[in-house]
């Protein structure tokens, strides 16, 4: 699943592709994707005649400003977004069509029809569901080192099932917590409230400072991630840990390994997070 670097790559092109661009009409050809409202002709006929203005996003989800709403997307596992003529042909992988006044279309392409649309009236959407159970977005003031103190010290779960836990900050998923986790020297499988003071501060500058990197390399190239224009992310050539096993840490030398951790695997260097 793309996590916040890549979200925030395929929104940043995104607003280049469409931003100003007059919706003439929607074809909606898995209507189970649109989840509000329910009927999906309902979601047509409000976003017709819409002009997108803006491209957001908050945590993994990509919010498309209109003139009376605003369109909450998630690529879930993968979902891509792409900007073609209407006069291209589209495979049956393509689920939902935006097709505009000047002749372009942005297609939604997800083979496994995972993904989701939610359409509220602008201004609702941040006190709604998916939205309204989020953390702070990592590069914001809310995100502070005393907030990640309050929320580790009250839990027994393992600190890489916390921090994938979108309440406390958003955007981690399971690459970039195993990578932060490395860089502040932790080890996965810690009970959340044993992390003491000088780790969390380390662990809340890593969190930042890895996802900021990532972003400024437009993400990492996993699976079949790639940004609306087609273009991979380069940060997984910075990767320490994850996607690793069986390779020497680039720090000590020692063999990477792999666990499972709440469900998901997880890279660690047994000498350096010990």
């Amino acid at each position: 699943m793309p996590e916040l670097p890549e979200v925030e790559t395929v929104r940043r092109t995104l607003i280049g592709l469409v931003a100003g661009k007059t919706i003439q009409n929607v074809q909606v050809f898995w209507p189970k994707m649109i989840k509000k409202p329910a009927d999906s002709e309902q979601f047509i006929d409000a976003i017709k005649g819409q002009t997108i203005h803006d491209v957001e996003r908050r945590g993994k989800f990509i919010k498309f400003i209109l003139d009376d709403y605003t369109l909450v997307s998630h690529l879930r596992m993968e979902g891509r977004y792409g900007l073609y003529q209407s006069v291209e042909t589209f495979d049956k992988h393509t689920h939902v069509i935006f097709t505009f006044t000047d002749g372009t279309e942005l297609r939604y392409r997800d083979v496994r029809k995972f993904g989701t649309f939610h359409l509220y009236l602008k201004g609702e959407e941040e006190q709604s569901l998916p939205l309204a159970q989020l953390g702070p977005e990592p590069f914001s003031a809310e995100f502070t080192e005393q907030r990640l103190t309050e929320y580790l010290k009250k839990t027994n779960r393992k600190v890489k099932v916390a921090l994938l836990d979108q309440k406390i900050v958003v955007g981690l998923g399971n690459i970039y917590v195993d990578e932060a986790l490395f860089r502040a020297g932790i080890h996965p499988e810690r009970e959340a409230s044993s992390i003491k003071p000088r780790e969390i501060k380390r662990l809340h500058q890593e969190i930042i400072s890895t996802l900021q990197e990532a972003v400024d390399k437009g993400g990492s190239t996993i699976r079949s991630y790639v940004n609306s224009q087609g273009e991979i992310g380069m940060f997984q050539l910075e990767l320490f840990v994850y996607g690793q096993k069986g390779e020497p840490c680039k720090r000590c030398g020692t063999i990477i390994e792999k666990t499972v951790v709440g469900g998901r695997g997880t890279h660690f260097c047994p000498k350096c997070q010990k």
